[in-house]
């Protein structure tokens, strides 16, 4: 049941007061641009109207603490903006629209990168990211930064999602009591709120995936080194990934097509091969046709919660009313995988993390002075879980051990031996399971307790997975994951814009009445 401040909030913003304008909550980037373009709205008056949203939403009434920091600079930014629309015209689809930054993502400006924690309270990197130097060509206006489960959700196994020292509890729009998922907590309520049209997270595994789905809106998990990880405070090299997080599928792949570039200067985008396409060219409700999609029947928590395999199998039916093949089941045998990468987390996530502090220019140079600083400020650092794996972390050794080097091999063929065999095998386009089960209490003294989830098999193997919302339990989201091949974001963007389309199953929080004809379906 919905808390009094929801109904509170609703009641200041919608039924109190003076003419508030138009509500641009669930506008989506085609219907903002076409107002803009008509000269009916500013950058700047959409950034104010997003400032005044998060005051009313995110720092009072509901208070949902998704947003760790606002731009000083982003009306001025849109003032300018909106100078170059009238004089040369809009840079990209992006040009003058708002978007929030998951916390641990590299800004040259006045705000800081901090992974959400204390100890890079006063860190201000240098340089932009590679994908927010793209953000900023193509138009957009970095609106602020969100919170995050602390240093990506890596401190501990007694962590609670969405939970950080600096940033305090992100809560989950649907029912404040209630986790949000993370590590891309803040990000996935940002946009799940209408706090931003859009919002960039980071995964290493499930931290886009869960809270998008837990939350009820699109993210998208991109192959590794489709997207650059310049600039993000790393977990693990092997894994992370930066990715859109959006209301519709549509915008997601708005986001995508500017996100998604070569970067020289980062390895991993030498797997790529040809031109990068426009994921949102050839959306259409009648993608489904002639898919094979196999149902992934070995995910975690499988067969446990028949709610969510009540939405499955409504799923699949509208899956196959579309014109889908269904293979069903699919079962992948991923005996080992998990602890395997966990090792490889464990190791990269020290490596990574020392080479990201010493060359951001960070105060703190190392894991090692990050977990000495934590016991000197253990009151606030640690009130809630501690720091285990950090600990396990740093006693690891370099990434030319064996142990490391067998993890690496282990995880990644198991893995993606076992999603390769599926697609071939069955001549699939796609494979698809539930994203997550429905959103357990926030509890700071247990922890989290995940029930379903099938984020491993993109994460691992470094494929591309998207999650759209499905359906709801008790009126919490459940979302529903399309995973596939190495770079096979394209194909799944399509497939899941024509799920959306038929399945409608999006329900923004109800904390403001959306304008009839401006939805973001």
């Amino acid at each position: 049941m919905r808390r009094l401040s929801t109904f509170l909030v609703v009641f200041l913003l919608v039924s109190c007061g003076e003419d508030r304008g138009p509500d641009y909550a669930e506008w989506d980037i085609a219907a903002l641009q076409d107002a803009m373009h008509r000269g009916e709205l500013s950058a700047r008056d959409l950034v104010q109207y997003y400032l005044e949203r998060i005051d009313a939403l995110d720092r009072s009434g509901p208070a949902l603490h998704a947003v760790i920091e606002l731009n000083p600079d982003a009306l001025q930014i849109a003032d300018e903006l909106d100078r170059e629309r009238r004089t040369s015209g809009p840079r990209s689809p992006l040009h003058g629209i708002p978007i929030l930054l998951k916390a641990n993502i590299d800004t040259s400006d006045k705000m800081i990168t901090s992974a959400g924690s204390l100890a890079l309270a006063e860190h201000r990197p240098p340089d932009d990211a590679f994908l927010v130097a793209r953000l900023r060509e193509a138009g957009a206006v970095i609106l602020g930064k969100t919170n995050l489960s602390e240093w990506a959700n890596f401190r501990s196994t007694d962590s609670s999602s969405g939970w950080s020292s600096l940033g305090g509890q992100t809560r989950n729009p649907y029912d404040t009591a209630r986790s949000p998922c993370g590590s891309s907590s803040g990000s996935a309520v940002a946009v799940a709120a209408a706090l931003a049209v859009l919002a960039v997270g980071t995964e290493t595994d499930g931290s886009i995936i869960c809270p998008a789905g837990i939350n009820g809106i699109v993210g998208v998990k991109p192959t590794l080194g489709l997207v650059s990880r310049d600039g993000i405070i790393p977990i693990a090299h092997s894994q992370d990934t930066a990715g859109p997080m959006a209301g519709n599928v549509r915008d997601a792949a708005m986001l995508l097509n500017v996100l998604a570039a070569i970067d020289p200067q980062d390895p991993a985008s030498e797997a790529y091969n040809g031109d990068i396409p426009d994921y949102t060219a050839h959306l259409s409700a009648d993608a489904l046709k002639g898919k094979r999609i196999g149902v992934l029947r070995t995910h975690s928590g499988a067969g446990k919660d028949a709610r969510i395999d009540k939405i499955v199998e409504e799923s699949i039916k509208i899956l196959q009313a579309g014109g889908a093949e269904i293979v069903d089941p699919i079962e992948i045998d991923t005996s080992g995988a998990d602890d395997a990468e966990y090792e490889v987390l464990l190791y990269e996530f020290k490596a990574d993390l020392n080479e990201y502090l010493r060359a951001s220019g960070a105060g703190i140079k190392s894991l090692r002075e990050v977990i000495a600083f934590n016991d000197a400020h253990a009151d606030t650092v640690m009130p809630i879980f501690g720091q285990d794996i950090f600990v396990e972390a740093e006693s690891k050794g370099p990434l030319s051990d064996e142990e490391y080097l067998a993890a690496l091999a282990d995880s990644k063929r198991i893995m993606r031996d076992g999603i390769d065999s599926a697609l071939r095998e069955h001549q699939l386009d796609a494979l698809v399971a539930p994203s997550n089960g429905p959103a357990w209490m926030i509890d700071h003294i247990n922890g989290d307790n995940f029930s379903v989830g099938s984020s491993s098999y993109a994460a691992i193997s470094g494929y591309a997975a998207i999650t759209v919302p499905a359906g709801f339990i008790s009126g919490m989201p459940i979302g529903l994951s399309f995973i596939g091949g190495p770079f096979s974001e394209k194909q799944l963007i399509e497939i899941a814009y024509a799920f959306e389309q038929a399945s409608d199953a999006r329900i923004p929080p109800d904390f403001e009445l959306a304008p009839a004809g401006k939805s973001r379906h």
